[in-house]
């Protein structure tokens, strides 16, 4: 790997990195100005929204000027978010536009690899980028807890009374300068992506082709006997994360009486799991196995339920590891068959937003719900249970819509299975997904 590569990884650290603290921290503020429990689940919601809607749109963008532009166009995008929100705007809308923001970033971070790498060294870059996934929320969620703590915020009172005489209003404002300033980083680094040569011109530019190519590629994933199994799969567990991210908050303070700066360490602890959970599924689970990681799946579900009896911090630290290692058991493989089989059937590109648009949409629907349950002052025991029994009941609906599948479509799923453990090239231990090649022949 070359120094270009080096600076591409470096500029998504830092943009990720400032995407988990910016959470933390636009949570402080809600809390800070008096907003109701229930709008935090819904700044996830609003940061996803983008994703959703603009599916079928964000892959023409960035396939219509250089990737590094577009990646510098985004964080820009997310610079304007966060000095919305300094400015005094809801932290919702500001958030809001820092989604938009990421939502152009997502195809063109995975697409400049594709540019700029030859074949052999894409499963290497991919792991680059899965790593430092994990490391940004590990990171991330450290920085924010960190960057709202008493201590910073009283560093930051002290100072602008020193400098100006003046009491601050809003002491987080801080917080969310220094935010701005990582992704400025990540926009400096973006400058220095050299130019991978690549002629950027979309097949297709009307609104109403890029919706009818995008409805065709969904219904074609959904209607794969593989295909449909990982998608739903993979679509239920990034909802069922994303909403255990607030759940952890909330039941940390309540349960652990761990205050929201420090309660963040536990979702560091969860991603290193995560990260453990992977790397033994890359060296357990072969792909053409993938879909009996399930029943893993449904195990985490059960396991969830402890975290309604377990009251000290370092157990609390024990169980949010177990948890994170199978997620990454459980998820990894199922992502990796999914990208090898969206892969062949519209190639990797398509299949990530394809990807994208479920599993985004899958959070939306599960924060709605979640910051309903919280509107109405439901225990969080009772929120757990419920989030853990439909984890598990879920995941075994799927394993039974599998079973059928092999039932009265054994002869098909043999075939495809065995051909993606003969003919992949996208091993699980890489994360799953991988650039398309457009010289590769399709499989069946």
């Amino acid at each position: 790997m070359d120094r270009g590569f080096y600076t591409i990884m470096s500029a998504q650290f830092f943009s990720a990195l400032a995407d988990n603290a910016l959470l933390i921290a636009a949570i402080a503020l809600l809390r800070d100005i008096g907003s109701p429990d229930s709008h935090e689940p819904l700044l996830k919601l609003a940061f996803t929204l983008s994703y959703v809607l603009l599916a079928a749109f964000v892959g023409a963008f960035a396939d219509s000027m250089p990737k590094a532009r577009v990646m510098l166009i985004a964080n820009g995008i997310k610079i304007v978010g966060c000095v919305m929100i300094m400015a005094g705007l809801h932290p919702l809308v500001g958030y809001a536009v820092v989604g938009l923001g990421a939502a152009a970033y997502s195809p063109a971070k995975y697409g400049i690899v594709t540019e700029y790498l030859p074949p052999a060294k894409l499963v290497v870059a991919n792991s680059w980028i899965e790593g430092l996934t994990v490391a940004a929320i590990v990171f991330g969620s450290g920085l924010g807890g960190w960057l709202i703590s008493p201590h910073i915020t009283g560093f930051f009172t002290d100072m602008t009374v020193r400098v100006t005489g003046i009491q601050p209003g809003q002491v987080l404002v801080y917080s969310m300068a220094c935010i701005a300033l990582l992704y400025g980083a990540a926009a400096v680094l973006n400058c220095y992506v050299p130019d991978t040569g690549v002629d950027h011109k979309p097949e297709r530019t009307d609104p109403v082709s890029l919706m009818r190519d995008f409805s065709r590629c969904v219904v074609l994933l959904w209607r794969d006997k593989l295909g449909q199994i990982t998608l739903a799969t993979t679509t239920l567990f990034w909802g069922a994360g994303a909403t255990l991210q607030f759940i952890m908050l909330r039941w940390a303070e309540d349960h652990l009486q761990i205050p929201l700066h420090e309660a963040t360490y536990l979702q560091g602890i969860f991603a290193i799991g995560v990260a453990v959970g992977a790397v033994l599924a890359g060296r357990l689970v072969s792909i053409d196995r993938s879909v009996g990681v399930i029943s893993v799946g449904i195990a985490m579900g059960f396991v969830t339920c402890m975290m309604t009896v377990v009251r000290d911090p370092i157990h609390a630290g024990l169980l949010m590891t177990a948890v994170g290692a199978l997620a990454g058991f459980f998820v990894v493989p199922m992502n990796a068959l999914l990208q090898h089989r969206g892969h062949l059937l519209m190639g990797a590109g398509h299949s990530i937003a394809v990807q994208n648009f479920n599993e985004n949409l899958s959070i939306l629907v599960m924060l709605a719900l979640y910051s309903g349950l919280v509107a109405i002052d439901l225990p969080v025991n009772a929120v757990i249970l419920l989030f853990a029994l439909f984890v598990a009941a879920s995941m075994y609906g799927v394993r039974r819509w599998h079973a059928w599948n092999l039932v009265n479509h054994r002869e098909e799923l043999e075939r495809l299975l065995a051909w993606a453990a003969a003919h992949s090239q996208t091993p699980v231990e890489s994360g799953g997904r991988q650039p398309h090649d457009p010289h590769r022949r399709p499989g069946p």
